[in-house]
């Protein structure tokens, strides 16, 4: 039985890093300019543009506050 809790545990950390991993891979991704919005939202446009840099910082900042937070509910 300890055996799979600790199993458990180990597991929902990997998930929880993944998730954090990537959500910061995708919000420097918005940011550097490598992902954007599609063409049909305007994300070809200068305003596209801004406001992909605009959501990439959000979820960057979403995510280390989401960080800190699980961290000191611990």
């Amino acid at each position: 039985m300890a055996k799979q809790k600790t199993s458990g545990k180990v597991l929902n950390f990997i998930a929880w890093f993944t998730g954090i991993v990537v959500s910061l891979v995708v919000g420097n991704g918005m940011i550097q300019g490598s992902l954007s919005l599609p063409s049909w939202l305007g994300g070809l446009t200068d305003a596209g543009m801004l406001v992909s840099v605009i959501i990439g910082w959000i979820v960057i900042l979403t995510t280390l506050v989401g960080v800190v937070l699980a961290i000191l509910k611990r």
